[in-house]
């Protein structure tokens, strides 16, 4: 049976049974549980200075109002760098190449954040919608603009998740389909191809945590102006 670039991205079943939920759940076993000792060990301290760090950057510009909303960001951060280094490993299945549920993230988050900006203040809201100084003539056709930019967010934010980690896992099976055919052929030219991969490996892990780092960012910034 040929199997082509694209089988690695195809949800994995056992018995007909998806393996969705169970490729969810699996980095979370991961992560250590916090101790009642006084001094924890290196990898909870170090998990624990990245997280306020991360959270002390992330909702620096936000108003004290948003601050409600660092727990739901350092978690939804750290499970989807969970996701996307995980993928990365032999043998894997990465979640986050599905628009369907990187569109389930993005979604009730970006809807959250517009619900909440329309309940305290519909006035500033609804100003973003128009720019100010606009001409009279162009209020209505900006209007348009405005509103199918604002819908097209959420959609934005799956489509630049998927489309990166989807491009990356593609690129390293193409380069190293390459170095396995040339191998036999031109040993020298399959050892620069190699070489190769192991540097793009390295860059997907780079993608890997700053996608993941965009995602969380963009929802802030779509916090931030409504909050």
């Amino acid at each position: 049976m040929t199997l082509s670039f694209f089988d690695q991205f195809m949800s994995p079943s056992l018995l007909g049974i998806p393996l969705m939920a169970l490729a969810l759940t699996l980095p979370w076993l991961f992560f250590p549980n916090p101790a009642t000792r006084w001094l924890n060990n290196r990898f909870l301290e170090l998990q624990s200075w990245f997280i306020g760090q991360f959270t002390q950057q992330l909702l620096l510009p936000l108003n004290p109002g948003g601050h409600k909303w660092a727990t739901l960001f350092a978690s939804l951060m750290l499970f989807l760098i969970s996701i996307n280094m995980l993928g990365l490993l032999p043998y894997t299945f990465t979640p986050t190449t599905q628009l369907s549920l990187n569109m389930g993230f993005a979604a009730p988050l970006w809807l959250a954040t517009v619900i909440i900006g329309m309940r305290d203040q519909p006035t500033i809201a609804l100003g973003h919608l128009l720019p100010e100084g606009t001409p009279t003539p162009l209020i209505p056709i900006l209007i348009i603009i405005e509103t199918i930019s604002l819908f097209i967010r959420p959609l934005a934010l799956g489509v630049r998740l998927t489309a990166n980690l989807t491009a990356g896992h593609l690129l390293i099976q193409l380069i190293a389909t390459a170095a396995f055919v040339l191998l036999p052929l031109m040993p020298t030219v399959a050892i620069l191809t190699t070489l190769l991969l192991i540097l793009l490996t390295l860059l997907e892990v780079a993608v890997a945590m700053i996608q993941a780092y965009v995602f969380v960012l963009l929802l802030s910034l779509y916090l931030q102006e409504n909050v």
